[in-house]
């Protein structure tokens, strides 16, 4: 593996990437963790929503500090492809069904409670992918 594309990847855009994901980790762990254990009868679709986020705001933290491992670019990717499909789909849901949810979670209203973060960071960190993809990976 390439010591330059590990360098590039950590460097300037890269690692403003692997931080804001990693606030974004917090945030949803510790949102999820509040909404559970004081009021998940509430609204317990939402917040396990906000939960499953903060698993991929985690993975995908991770993944793309590792991404020039053997496997970990593959897990990069799922991981952002399936926060881009949670934010869009969760997001067309709470604007076209709001009672299904109860409660807002982090991927609600497309992040808007985040100030859209959830929905720019995704597609940051697929560009961010494509661009540093080490030899021998295919996105």
């Amino acid at each position: 593996m390439s010591h330059t594309v590990s360098r590039t990847r950590m460097t300037g855009i890269g690692r403003v990437l692997v931080i804001v994901y990693a606030v974004m980790a917090v945030g949803a762990t510790g949102r999820s963790f509040v909404q559970i254990v004081r009021r998940f009868d509430e609204a317990p679709l939402a917040y396990s929503l906000s939960a499953m986020a903060a698993v991929v705001y985690i993975l995908a933290t991770l993944a793309l500090i590792l991404a020039d491992r053997p496997g970990w670019y593959r897990v990069a990717w799922v991981a952002i492809v399936f926060e881009l499909t949670g934010v869009i789909v969760v997001g067309a849901l709470s604007l076209l069904a709001p009672s299904l949810f109860g409660h807002d979670s982090v991927w609600s209203y497309f992040g808007m409670g985040y100030v859209f973060i959830p929905l720019v960071l995704p597609v940051l960190g697929l560009w961010w992918l494509r661009r540093t993809r080490p030899q021998g990976e295919s996105s």
